[in-house]
């Protein structure tokens, strides 16, 4: 069922969100430059690697030792507007009719962070990942690893339909208030340094 739901939408989303996928594809162009779309490895169901597609929102432009700054750094103004208002995911509803991801699950993150996961952590990995869950809608990018890690886990363990509905509702209502975007002392989250001397 929750297969089903997520082809249903993912096609209808596509179908209208046609014209703003194409206007926000002609604004990153013409304030970033090419690429349009970021493309990563990322760890999907069982970690297994698939690709994920956003709309870039950061510049590539290096400094003069050919150097990229600082994440953070790299951010402009429409970078902010694209991560503030998740539009940047747009793409990820490709991912999600491919069955790569879901609309509802944990977020998918960098496939460097495999090894680092302890075993408990590592059960995120159990269902497909999703553009929105639980950390997203209790947290978001305000939490700490350990905290976004526990609410992963916790929706493992409790996933349901219903559940999902609830996480996208409320995840709409979290984008247009704009909470949690980014962290106390940064525009994204922090690197995971990892929890591989924690065994639980």
């Amino acid at each position: 069922m929750k297969r089903v739901f997520d082809v249903v939408l993912s096609i209808i989303l596509l179908f209208f969100m046609i014209p703003v996928i194409l206007l926000l594809s002609i604004i990153v162009l013409l304030t970033l430059g090419k690429p349009i779309f970021f493309r990563q490895d990322r760890p999907g169901l069982n970690g297994v690697i698939f690709e994920l597609i956003k709309f870039r929102s950061m510049s590539n432009k290096a400094d003069s030792s050919g150097n990229l700054p600082i994440d953070s750094k790299r951010l402009n103004w429409f970078g902010k507007i694209l991560r503030s208002s998740s539009l940047d995911e747009l793409p990820e509803l490709w991912n999600i009719l491919k069955g790569d991801m879901s609309f509802v699950g944990p977020r998918p993150l960098l496939k460097e962070y495999l090894p680092l996961y302890n075993k408990q952590e590592s059960r995120r990995h159990e269902v497909m990942p999703g553009i929105t869950g639980w950390a997203q809608i209790n947290g978001r990018n305000q939490i700490s690893w350990k905290e976004k890690f526990k609410k992963d886990i916790w929706y493992v363990d409790n996933q349901s339909i219903w559940l999902d509905i609830k996480i996208l509702f409320l995840t709409i209502k979290i984008i247009f208030l704009r909470e949690g975007i980014t962290t106390k002392d940064n525009e994204i989250m922090p690197i995971f340094k990892g929890s591989r001397n924690d065994k639980k």
